[in-house]
């Protein structure tokens, strides 16, 4: 198999249904996107210790590449591994099962405390861009509802993850911080 195929050199791509589209279409944006965050959480993982959030992780980036194929197919019935309400549902499992365990969930932080929670609150900014170039698609072109709530829930796992993994809260404290010099 070749790396290079020489069809992308005046700046078009084919989509998975064989669409050619250009590069920086809002669908390859989208798609592209979800492929940045998928290796952001891998990137992520080699910071986690906790060995049931990486298990989890490895299965959202499984589940990365559905959203990836659906936001690449443009033909209806073409691409069938599908983000399901299910996937919806465990990853909202997740989230309930971890906040109890949160202290100051309700407050704005300084993100990074560790390496983990640091890498894990890059994959939680680029899920949010990934949702906001989706939902800009989406008022152009098709897109599957569950696919766009599965991204936003995502977001909110990766947030979930990341300050349960902080070592040492920073809380904003908005009038302290406003009056103290750089």
């Amino acid at each position: 198999m070749k790396i290079y195929t020489k069809t992308g050199d005046k700046g078009q791509t084919s989509l998975y249904d064989g669409t050619r589209v250009y590069k920086d279409s809002l669908r390859v944006e989208s798609y592209g996107t979800v492929d940045e965050l998928n290796s952001s959480i891998g990137f992520a993982m080699k910071f986690v210790k906790d060995e049931e959030i990486k298990e989890k992780l490895k299965k959202i980036q499984m589940r990365l590449f559905f959203v990836a194929g659906e936001l690449a197919t443009v033909e209806e019935g073409k691409y069938v591994y599908k983000i399901k309400e299910e996937d919806i549902v465990a990853l909202e499992k997740i989230i309930d099962d971890y906040l109890p365990k949160i202290k100051g969930v309700d407050k704005f932080i300084v993100p990074g405390s560790s390496e983990a929670a640091a890498a894990l609150h890059v994959s939680r900014t680029i899920c949010r861009r990934a949702e906001r170039r989706i939902l800009t698609l989406k008022r152009e072109e098709s897109v599957s509802d569950i696919l766009l709530k599965f991204v936003n829930r995502l977001s909110d796992v990766l947030y979930t993850y990341a300050r349960y993994l902080e070592s040492d809260l920073t809380i904003m404290d908005f009038e302290k911080f406003y009056n103290e010099k750089l």
